[in-house]
């Protein structure tokens, strides 16, 4: 391949330049369908599990001073994997029929994979590459395969048709320059690791990928989402000159990430984090998130026969929120549905299940379901909690909300219980009706918390997990753009503050944007926090709503996103954090 630009998914921030080393993992099939004896494949079984899970020990025990709690629970949490009940009766079962050990669990490792890819939530679609991934450790094990991640000699970019997290995890950032994929997503955990090794990322490139040759000279911008395939002088030195600001921001943005987001010209805008387990609200503290604007709870509802009780919920939320040390949360309510239900949620087969029954959609065919986890939200007791429903379209379906969430509040009142003192309700703006709505939304809510994910795919017919259109569902675009300001400016003429969870929160390049268009509040992966407060620090608030006003006329993504880097404020390691 000659010189070309090759596009993809910006997954992880920085500037790399080198020669281009393909990972090529190997197949690992099987064909021994039937077993010996069913009491023989279960012994099989479970000393492969067993030497899976010292595999796994030992590689959370090698990475303890590399990776952080959060990105060290990805293993331990591949570890619980292999003891995981409803995944060995489903192996046990196809065992029992005569399948041999390793045909039923690869039978049973593809059925959960492809269940959390039914998910709505992006999260949960991407932890089905953390089964598969544990999965194919035990089946190496059964079909007595080898395959270490074989690294570079000599320091390069590492091209692969996709990355589990096993592999991104032997990633050496002194031998991996940069990481470029054909497949995968921005969400993955090979991709969170990748950020926290500070390895620059693209994914999702294409089949164009596998045609750049073995030592090829590349550019990997993480920013951008661009390669360069054989650069000229002048695109290397350009590479270069902006490897070494990107190198000079990171550092600086680490040691302010304590400090508040404030611009040069003293607005403040408050930073949060988007978590979904324990690890995550330490790792939130850590880095310098000021509250939680998002929490995940379908941590609770999967992988089980029958739905969490409320006192098994508020045992769960208890030690997560004692963890944020006072910190605002917003708790989000199930966010779940689709052809693959929860197994305790019966729905019929449904066309299309990203647009049908799903998040309160389904609550309302189950209304007791989300009673229960509103009385274990509220009886935490927790300062300042904030309940936000996903999925909302109409007025009709924000009015019967908030009478349910208002009747549970007194009954817990009239039995005494200790309320959080700052309660909230709001609502998710992922649906372009709601946002058109908003301002009669607005006297239903506390808040809104706008999902430009979803927002995104659903304002420009993209679905964000097909790789042929995922593109377009680009939440730069003016349009959804547009849809931001409209919901601000509902809510902020009645009275209402309005957040960002979804992924452009946590784009450094967008920080101007929205706080320009006005948004009160940015909730992000942990790991963004430090770079998207820098980001606000470089602007002030004049100039941020200058650079939206211009975005807003726009007709594209990418003039947005260079418009963005056109405008902006150098970066000086120097300036003060406000």
């Amino acid at each position: 391949m000659g010189k070309q630009r090759l596009r993809g998914l910006p997954a992880s921030p920085g500037v790399a330049i080198g020669p281009a080393w393909w990972y090529r993992r190997g197949e690992l099939r099987v064909t021994r369908r039937t077993g010996e004896s069913p009491a023989a494949e279960r012994n099989r079984l479970r000393l492969a599990r067993e030497d899976s899970a010292a595999e796994l020990e030992a590689l959370i025990a090698a990475r303890r001073d590399r990776l952080s709690p959060e990105e060290l629970a990805i293993f331990e949490a591949q570890r619980l994997m292999l003891d995981d009940p409803d995944l060995l009766a489903r192996v046990e079962e196809a065992i029992e029929r005569g399948a041999s050990a390793e045909a039923a669990w690869e039978e049973g490792i593809a059925a959960v994979a492809a269940q959390l890819r039914t998910l709505p939530d992006p999260y949960f679609q991407a932890r089905a590459a953390d089964v598969e991934d544990v999965g194919r450790r035990v089946l190496r094990r059964l079909l007595g395969v080898s395959e270490a991640l074989e690294l570079p000699d000599q320091p390069a970019v590492v091209l692969a048709e996709d990355l589990t997290p096993s592999d991104t995890a032997a990633l050496d950032p002194d031998r991996v320059l940069a990481v470029a994929t054909v497949g995968g997503g921005p969400t993955s955990h090979a991709a969170i690791l990748a950020r926290r090794l500070g390895i620059p990322a693209v994914v999702g490139v294409g089949t164009a990928l596998g045609e750049v040759a073995e030592g090829t000279a590349l550019v990997v911008d993480g920013d951008t989402g661009e390669l360069i395939v054989s650069p000229s002088v002048e695109e290397r030195a350009g590479a270069e000159a902006r490897r070494q600001i990107w190198l000079a921001e990171r550092a600086a943005a680490g040691e302010a990430a304590a400090e508040p987001a404030v611009t040069r010209d003293g607005h403040r805008v408050e930073v949060a984090a988007n978590v979904g387990s324990l690890e995550d609200a330490r790792a939130a503290v850590r880095l310098g998130a000021e509250g939680v604007g998002l929490l995940r709870t379908e941590f609770l509802y999967l992988d089980r026969t029958t739905a969490p009780d409320e006192e098994e919920q508020l045992a769960a939320y208890r030690p997560l929120l004692e963890a944020l040390q006072g910190r605002p949360v917003v708790v989000r309510t199930l966010d779940a549905g689709g052809d693959k239900p929860l197994p305790y949620l019966p729905l019929e087969p449904q066309p299309n299940p990203f647009l049908g029954v799903r998040a309160i959609r389904l609550a309302r065919r189950h209304p007791e379901l989300l009673r229960v986890q509103l009385r274990a939200i509220l009886r935490t007791g927790y300062p300042a909690v904030r309940v936000m429903f996903p999925m909302v379209a109409t007025v009709e379906e924000i009015r019967w909300l908030r009478e349910l969430f208002e009747g549970v509040r007194r009954e817990l009142e009239a039995v005494g219980a200790e309320l959080p003192r700052d309660l909230q309700a709001g609502m998710m703006v992922e649906i372009p009706s709601a946002a058109v709505l908003a301002d009669r939304f607005a006297p239903w809510v506390d808040f809104f918390s706008i999902g430009t994910n979803d927002l995104a795919q659903y304002a420009l017919a993209a679905d964000r997990t097909n790789p042929a259109v995922a593109e377009l569902a680009d939440a730069f675009h003016p349009a959804v753009l547009r849809l931001i300001r409209m919901v601000v400016e509902a809510g902020h003429a009645a009275g209402r503050w309005v957040g960002v969870c979804g992924e452009l929160a946590g784009e450094p390049l967008a920080a101007p944007l929205l706080v320009g268009l006005g948004v009160d509040e940015l909730s992000m992966a942990p790991v963004a926090i430090p770079a998207v407060k820098a980001a606000i620090r470089r602007w002030t608030l004049a100039e941020a709503r200058t650079l939206a006003e211009q975005a807003l006329h726009l007709d594209s993504a990418s003039a947005v996103r260079d418009l963005v880097r056109a405008a902006a404020p150098p970066a000086d390691p120097r300036e003060s954090t406000g």
